[in-house]
């Protein structure tokens, strides 16, 4: 089975630099500008590091750069709108004409969202999936790609006792709720991505349920983003550091990429790259496509 197939809706339009469907998924560099963020906190703080970082993920092949400005990570405390601003815009308005690359922004704040897209963010990537008061209202304005991802709770308290009597199917009938919302204000459906969100409310039993039935969702028709990239549920099962989880990152990747996933957030851009070219080409050689 070829990996990345995505939607069966084909091309959805959103220009060179765009979303649309690839015969493998696309890879979404992570780009944290925060000074706490799980993995990286306080390495991109700085405009020029940031910039460095982004061209950095751009050549190994990234196509997305996801820029956040506010931490997500279990126990994460929120942050001002003027802080959160402060530290995604001035690496947009950077990025917008550098790197041959869609630009996202990582938030779940109205504001921040409507002063990132006048940045020039081409996508908006939403933990809380449009939730906030007046997200939906952001969202219907733009003409952008929407990432709508599941997570039970809020970060802070997330991660006390998740419990679900079926989290395949409660995660989505939520997401497809969402997309319900969407509609309602008139969002092009084309323009929607879902995210189980691994990580974000779930043990990790619901994290490898979710995996193992990822293609339930993808069948949903839409774009499916994963992200599970040095996540604890690979320290919990390996025993590795977050920093020794690069390996097992891309293990999960390809997992994702199999069940269909469409884009894979990720830390480490070269090995993930790498192993989905890799992965194609043999299953190239095993449907006949690269002949005899």
């Amino acid at each position: 089975m070829a990996i990345g197939a995505g939607p069966s809706s084909g091309e959805d339009g959103f220009g060179e630099r765009g979303l649309s469907v690839t015969p493998i998924p696309r890879v979404m560099g992570i780009l944290n500008v925060t000074p706490d963020s799980f993995s990286d906190g306080g390495r991109y703080q700085h405009l020029d590091t940031a910039i460095a970082r982004a061209r950095e993920m751009v050549a190994a092949g990234a196509t997305i750069i996801d820029i956040g400005g506010e931490s997500t990570r279990p126990g994460a405390h929120p942050v001002t709108v003027a802080e959160e601003c402060a530290r995604v815009l001035p690496v947009i308005e950077a990025l917008r004409d550098q790197v041959d690359a869609a630009i996202s922004v990582d938030t779940s704040t109205p504001a921040v969202m409507r002063d990132a897209l006048r940045a020039g963010a081409g996508m908006i990537n939403d933990v809380n999936a449009l939730r906030a008061p007046g997200a939906l209202a952001v969202a219907a304005e733009s003409d952008v790609p929407l990432c709508l991802m599941h997570m039970a709770g809020e970060p802070r308290s997330m991660q006390k006792a998740p419990r679900y009597q079926d989290v395949v199917g409660e995660v989505r009938a939520f997401l497809l709720d969402r997309v319900a919302a969407c509609r309602r204000r008139g969002i092009d459906e084309r323009r929607l991505i879902l995210d189980p969100g691994f990580g974000f409310g779930k043990t990790i039993e619901h994290n490898l349920r979710l995996l193992a039935s990822l293609d339930t969702l993808v069948a949903t028709g839409f774009r499916v983003l994963v992200g599970m990239s040095r996540k604890s549920m690979i320290g919990a099962i390996t025993g590795r550091g977050v920093h020794e989880r690069a390996t097992s990152s891309v293990v999960l990747a390809l997992a994702a990429a199999r069940k269909g996933a469409a884009i894979l957030r990720v830390h480490d851009v070269a090995i993930t790259v790498d192993a989905l070219r890799l992965t194609q080409r043999l299953d190239d050689y095993e449907t006949g496509a690269m002949g005899t």
